[in-house]
């Protein structure tokens, strides 16, 4: 049989090949997405029952981190968690941890994927609190006092933690036990945080330390470089629009780096006028 006989039947093969990798990447990706809807933890769930709270409109993505202590733990109202969070109370399942709640998180939060919260006395979290992937938070440390122990096997040492209403935390940042974050704080990413920082501040660096903070009559201290492209109220209702209100937002954004790209191409021009 000659080559240009067979090239047909290889061109078939080829396509039938092509067809049912198409096939199985559909069918994988179809799958994966049902196992995702329907791994998640809300409110109608049977996973709910273990929690002492998960408020309404709440979901925990799915795949899950490691989820334990759930009876110290509450979840506030449309709180949505990321894949991949752990969330635990106590040292491992099964343990009784008392009366109280061990970590708390408001209303209105978006935890990011990757994230750790690891309670073991107390943790509050407030309402609208935002944080970027790989966040690990926790109240409790290793002491390292004994020096014939190991670490490891030394007694550790607990002190709460409390993030306030509104704050951001950056991707890869570090709480530390006994951080005490006020109201709207904004935490630069892969920050290592101990310590009180008052409301209205940026914090950054390895220890975090203040970079910039709002004085009631003097405004931001040092000042900001740019005002905001839209106003709270603007952006709070476009937040609620959903879908539509967030292409409004992509569409303002993408005007003000035209804006910003033309500031850049007419300076050179300016100076060589000048």
């Amino acid at each position: 049989m000659s080559p240009n006989s067979s090239s047909p039947g290889r061109l078939l093969a080829a396509r039938l090949r092509a067809r049912a990798r198409r096939g199985a990447h559909t069918a994988v990706q179809l799958g994966w997405e049902w196992i995702q809807r329907h791994g998640e933890i809300t409110p109608h769930t049977p996973g709910r029952r273990r929690f002492a709270y998960l408020g309404e409109g709440a979901c925990i993505g799915f795949p899950v981190g490691s989820l334990y202590g759930e009876p110290w733990i509450s979840i506030g109202d449309h709180t949505l968690v990321g894949t991949h969070v752990t969330i635990s109370a106590g040292f491992v399942p099964g343990l009784d941890l008392g009366p109280d709640l061990i970590v708390t998180i408001g209303r209105s939060c978006s935890l990011g994927r990757g994230t750790h919260i690891v309670g073991h006395q107390s943790i509050e979290i407030g309402d609208d609190v935002f944080t970027g992937p790989n966040v690990y938070i926790t109240d409790q440390n290793h002491s390292y006092g004994d020096l014939g122990t190991p670490i490891g096997r030394q007694w550790p040492e607990n002190n709460p933690v409390v993030i306030g209403d509104g704050c951001w935390i950056g991707t890869g940042a570090i709480i530390l036990p006994g951080t005490r974050l006020g109201r709207n704080v904004a935490v630069a990413g892969g920050a290592v945080v101990r310590g009180e920082f008052p409301d209205h501040s940026v914090i950054g660096g390895v220890p975090a330390k203040v970079l910039r903070s709002h004085d009631p009559e003097e405004g931001w201290q040092p000042p900001l470089r740019n005002h905001p492209l839209i106003s709270l109220d603007e952006l709070a209702a476009l937040s609620v629009d959903g879908l539509a209100g967030l292409q409004i937002l992509q569409d303002k954004l993408r005007e003000e780096d035209r804006a910003r790209e033309e500031d850049r191409e007419q300076s050179p021009l300016q100076e060589e006028a000048g």
